[in-house]
């Protein structure tokens, strides 16, 4: 596509009402070309969770642009939303969201069966297999280890072969060996698929794994630049 996959101008968002209203977003303007990986770090609160949750359509702002992938996002109903989301993001949660009375190889297969493939099951297979569990698809996650639990959200978000993937301090509940596993496989079916890659973590090695780090501070852009070194920490 011509032009950033996400083009953010002036995006302004704040939660509450009345004297509890806190501003969250505030003239947030983020442009990001196809294919790059752009870690996103700051304090607690200074909006970063939000800020992705507003490029996937899970947060309206009040105001301000918010094109993905060459699409206007703020214009999207509900259901329109919900089928953009199928079919061009990917999400990675820090706490898997897996459905307890599923299978790994039916998690994977839901999002695919809901944006209407028939092959849903084999590809679901397939993308359980590349991320080294397709000797697991049987199992629950309550059966599951946390990496492994990581490992089919992982599979369940690249299944749709998005253009667009996020993720959410996605090694947060993991110990560091298993999440330098996570970190590894995440940033090679990046590259692998030609992916965006826009990556909220506190974890400044993970970030400095990017092309491009971001940093905010009271929801604003207050940094931007190739290394997390050359950004005020």
């Amino acid at each position: 596509m011509d032009g950033p996959v996400i083009d953010l101008e002036k995006v302004e968002l704040s939660l509450g009402s009345g004297a509890s209203r806190v501003h969250i977003l505030k003239g947030m303007s983020l442009q990001i070309e196809a294919g790059r990986s752009v870690g996103i770090v700051g304090p607690s609160g200074s909006g970063k969770s939000t800020l992705l949750m507003v490029m996937a359509g899970l947060e309206r702002a009040d105001s301000g642009v918010i094109n993905v992938a060459g699409l206007d996002v703020a214009a999207m109903s509900e259901d329109q939303l919900a089928v953009f989301r199928g079919r061009n993001i990917g999400i990675v949660f820090q706490s898997f969201h897996l459905i307890a009375n599923m299978t790994a190889l039916e998690n994977v297969a839901v999002p695919l069966e809901l944006a209407g493939h028939e092959d849903a099951f084999e590809r679901a297979e397939a993308e359980l297999a590349a991320v080294g569990l397709g000797d697991r698809v049987t199992h629950y996650p309550a059966e599951m280890s946390g990496g492994e639990q990581q490992r089919v959200a992982l599979a369940r978000a690249m299944a749709p072969n998005p253009p667009l993937l996020i993720a959410d301090e996605p090694t947060g509940n993991l110990d560091e060996a298993t999440g330098r596993q996570i970190t590894e496989l995440m940033f090679e079916k990046q590259v692998e698929r030609s992916m965006t890659l826009i990556l909220v973590t506190h974890d400044h090695a993970l970030a400095n794994r990017c092309d491009r780090v971001v940093r905010l501070q009271s929801g604003e852009i207050v940094a931007d630049a190739p290394q997390l070194s050359e950004v005020a920490q």
